[in-house]
C-alpha cells in the first residue's frame, strides 16, 4: 500500500511539473441551465430530447465543445441584418460550431427599409452553401429601437416581401427557409397565411400552443436566460419538436445538399 501510494504521489508530482496542453478542466455544472426558468402550462421544454441554441455578436465567447457535451445539438447563428450589416461574430461562431460537430445554420434579421432582393443577395454572399448545414432562417419581428427605420408595412406587404426574400434564398440553397417570429408579429401580420413553411417560434412565458394557436412548429425558443458551461452571459435555448429519431430524419431531409 505504501509503495503504491508513493508511486502515485510521484506520478502526480511529475505530471504537475511538466507543460500542459489544452484548456484546464471545467469545474462548473455540466448542464444546460437557466437563471430564470418558467414553469409552463403544459409540456415542459426540458422534456424535449433535442435542444439547441442561437447566437449572435452578444455571445462574445462560446465554448462549443462543452456546449456539445451537455446536449446542444443544433445552433442558428445570426449572419446578416438588412442589406449591409454583417454580424461581427458570425464567422467565428460558424467555424467554432462546425469544429465541435454541432449542426449549424444561419439566420437573417429582416429590415423593413431595404428591398428584400437586396437583403437576400447580401445573405447569399455572406453564408456559405455548405453541404450538411441546416436550412436558412428568416427572422421576422418588429424592431422599435431602430434609429434608421420606423417603417411598418401592412400584413399583405410584409408577407409579400417575405416570400420574395425566401424565393431567392430557396433557389440558392435548395432548401426553404424556416421562419422565426414572435407572437405579436405573427398575429399582426397574419403569418398563418404563409403555407408550406416551417416555423421557429419565440415564446418564453407560454407554450407555442397558447401563444400561437393552431400553428405547427419545428423549433421553440423558450428562454433567453439559459446558461452553458464556460460560456459567459445569457443564452437563447431552443427545443426541437420531435424525438431523437425525428431529429435525425429532419436533418437528413432539410440539410443543404
Amino acid at each position: 500500500m505504501f509503495k503504491y501510494a508513493l508511486t502515485l504521489a510521484l506520478a502526480l508530482l511529475i505530471s504537475g511539473c511538466g507543460p500542459t496542453s489544452g484548456p484546464a478542466p471545467f469545474s462548473g455544472p455540466m448542464v444546460i441551465g437557466d437563471t430564470d426558468p418558467v414553469r409552463f402550462n403544459g409540456r415542459q421544454p426540458s422534456t424535449f430530447p433535442v435542444r439547441g441554441m442561437d447566437a449572435a455578436r452578444f455571445q462574445t465567447s462560446v465554448d462549443w465543445v462543452r456546449a456539445k457535451a451537455v446536449g446542444i445539438e443544433f445552433v442558428f447563428l445570426k449572419a446578416t441584418e438588412g442589406g449591409d450589416l454583417l454580424d461581427v461574430k458570425f464567422r467565428d461562431h460558424w467555424r467554432g460550431a462546425g469544429r465541435a460537430g454541432i449542426a449549424r445554420g444561419a439566420y437573417h434579421f429582416y429590415y423593413f427599409c431595404t428591398a428584400p432582393e437586396v437583403q437576400a443577395k447580401f445573405f447569399i454572399n455572406t453564408v456559405p452553401r455548405t453541404k450538411g448545414t441546416l436550412p436558412p432562417v428568416l427572422d421576422m419581428e418588429w424592431n422599435p429601437f431602430s434609429p434608421t427605420c420606423q417603417r411598418r408595412p401592412d400584413g399583405a406587404t410584409v408577407r409579400d416581401e417575405m416570400r420574395r426574400w425566401m424565393d431567392l434564398v430557396t433557389a440558392h440553397y435548395g432548401q426553404r427557409p424556416v421562419i422565426y417570429t414572435t407572437p405579436r408579429f405573427y398575429k399582426e401580420n397574419e403569418l398563418n397565411r404563409l403555407k408550406g413553411y416551417e416555423f421557429w417560434l419565440r415564446t418564453t412565458a407560454k407554450t407555442p400552443r397558447e401563444a400561437f394557436p393552431g400553428q405547427r412548429w419545428t423549433f421553440w425558443q423558450y428562454t433567453s436566460t439559459g446558461t452553458l458551461p464556460n460560456t459567459p452571459g445569457a443564452i437563447d435555448i431552443n427545443a426541437f419538436n420531435g424525438s431523437q429519431s425525428d431529429w435525425e430524419s429532419w436533418k437528413a431531409a432539410r440539410s443543404i445538399r
